[in-house]
């Protein structure tokens, strides 16, 4: 650990949940940590600025210590990405009552572990859904996101928006849309219209004077 490194806690319990953070912070000052963020709010939001300030708050050689795995986060996807997080800042992370320290190989191991299980599941159902699309489609079924506008909504939009009657800010206001969702039909537009073959033009028919 680098000369100043600290120990970091994160405490968090749910908005649901009747209690506090304090047995937590007593843990985590047990443990050596002098600076602690603490959070009420669900473990499965990933919008938690309570844990954003800790995460920018690591340096090289600090370590982010935590009562339990679940004050983190409950998404198993999610706590790899925020160790991806510690792990990019040269920090460590601990755990008090898993006994999960990433500073020791034993740790890293058990990170390492649980990464292969998330990719593992995460195959599984790109396998599931794949499966599942391609016996939709062998059944018929039209398959994938319905259009949230009709092809005559479509139309009015690209039209107000082109003759500069609406901005898209408006149109999705008007049709309950978000304006990303307008740009991005305005940009599918464009590209198709581009992608349009240009006609060469009609052969004349006028006949000219014979020359004398």
């Amino acid at each position: 650990m680098r000369k100043g490194a600290m120990l970091v806690g994160y405490a968090r319990v749910s908005k649901a949940d009747d209690q506090d953070t304090a047995a937590q912070v007593k843990a985590l000052r047990k443990a050596g940590c002098k600076r602690i963020f603490e959070e009420k709010a669900s473990g499965g939001r990933w919008d938690r600025p309570q844990l954003h300030k800790a995460l920018e708050q690591l340096q090289e050689g600090d370590v982010l210590v935590v009562w339990k795995l679940d004050r983190l986060s409950r998404s198993l996807k999610d706590l790899l990405h925020i160790m991806e997080r510690v792990r990019d800042a040269g920090a460590g992370f601990r755990s008090i009552t898993e006994a999960v320290d990433t500073t020791t190989a034993a740790g890293r191991m058990v990170m390492q572990v649980l990464g292969s299980f998330a990719e593992f599941e995460r195959s599984m159902v790109r396998e599931r859904t794949r499966a599942g699309l391609a016996a939709a489609r062998d059944r018929g079924v039209k398959v994938g996101r319905p259009a949230k506008l009709s092809r005559r909504q479509q139309e009015e939009v690209i039209r107000t928006v082109r003759d500069g009657s609406k901005t898209a800010a408006d149109a999705g206001r008007l049709f309950g849309l978000h304006r990303s969702n307008i740009t991005r039909l305005l940009a599918r537009y464009r590209l198709k219209s581009s992608r349009k073959p240009v006609r060469p033009p009609a052969p004349s028919r006028h006949k000219g004077r014979p020359l004398a």
